[in-house]
């Protein structure tokens, strides 16, 4: 019997990985409409902000009693957060969007690897089997039909593979921190840092400041999508799953937005999904089911 709580604690959590990637992948829909109107490192500015915001108003009992180490935790996940989002929007405007969601997802595999390296825990050979499968299938998403091959690299492939970099070091930053401080001051304070990062550094990649994300309405819904659903909650969870999911295996979960958003813009864009890009799912999925599977098997075994 006290076994089953852990196990149930467990699926929870990965059904709460799942939902943030939801979250994220119907984002691209709100983002793809928006940029017309706000630039994206503005963007990341107001998400973040409005996420920061609502969160403190929420726990501001509890962010009065953090101590000097949530502060400076946070403000280490917040730049992080913010250096992966610059750079991913930035290498953006040099390189295909596939490429850019493509080359973001090394992530997947950084997670185990860097885990590895500076954690001295290897993970099980299928991880690393999942992880990989799992980039193959985002790669039959994000890219279009010839183009599997990295060749002709540019600046934005360099800042995007960046920004995956940046992606799982914050990942694995968030797992080792969640284990002494409280999963949610750590998240009001990331958002207050890389919101302050977006304030300072937006009027120089951006220019003048987007009157439209406080004059027009469907702006502001999107920046409010952005910041209360896509950062703020998507982020919760993230933040409080992954103190009971391996960090290899919530990278794995967490690369479902690439799925979710090809979904999303079939529906709400009527982008046509290809036979290639459903065969990209399937992978995606068979890869979290082994990721999942063979260590209950093994644990079954011995």
């Amino acid at each position: 019997m006290p076994h089953k709580l852990p196990r149930k604690t467990g699926i929870l959590a990965s059904c709460g990985l799942i939902s943030a990637a939801a979250i994220w992948g119907f984002a691209f829909v709100i983002v793809k409409d928006s940029l017309d109107y706000v630039g994206a490192v503005w963007e990341i500015a107001f998400r973040f902000t409005i996420a920061a915001l609502c969160l403190a108003l929420i726990y501001c009992r509890r962010l009065q009693r953090a101590g000097a180490s949530a502060w400076r935790h946070g403000a280490v996940l917040g730049l992080l957060l913010f250096l992966a989002y610059f750079l991913q929007t930035i290498g953006c405007k040099y390189t295909t969007a596939g490429k850019n969601a493509f080359l973001t997802t090394v992530y997947v595999m950084l997670v185990p690897l860097f885990g590895w390296a500076f954690g001295g825990r290897r993970p099980g050979w299928y991880v690393f089997a999942a992880a990989l499968l799992s980039v193959c299938g985002i790669a039959l998403l994000a890219l279009p039909p010839g183009s599997m091959s990295l060749a002709g690299v540019n600046r934005g492939d360099v800042l995007t593979l960046a920004c995956g970099i940046f992606y799982a070091v914050h990942i694995l930053f968030v797992a080792r921190y969640d284990e002494h401080e409280d999963p949610v001051l750590l998240t009001v304070i990331q958002f207050a840092a890389a919101a302050l990062l977006g304030w300072i550094t937006a009027p120089f990649t951006d220019g003048a400041f987007p009157v439209a994300a406080v004059t027009n309405p469907r702006v502001i819904l999107s920046m409010a999508y952005l910041g209360v659903f896509s950062t703020m909650i998507a982020f919760v969870l993230q933040n409080l799953c992954l103190k009971y999911v391996p960090s290899a295996l919530a990278a794995l979960f967490l690369s479902l937005e690439s799925v979710f958003g090809v979904l999303f813009s079939t529906i709400f864009l009527k982008e046509h999904l290809s036979a290639r890009m459903w065969l990209g799912c399937a992978l995606i999925f068979i890869a979290i089911l082994g990721a999942e599977v063979l260590p209950k098997l093994r644990r079954q075994e011995a």
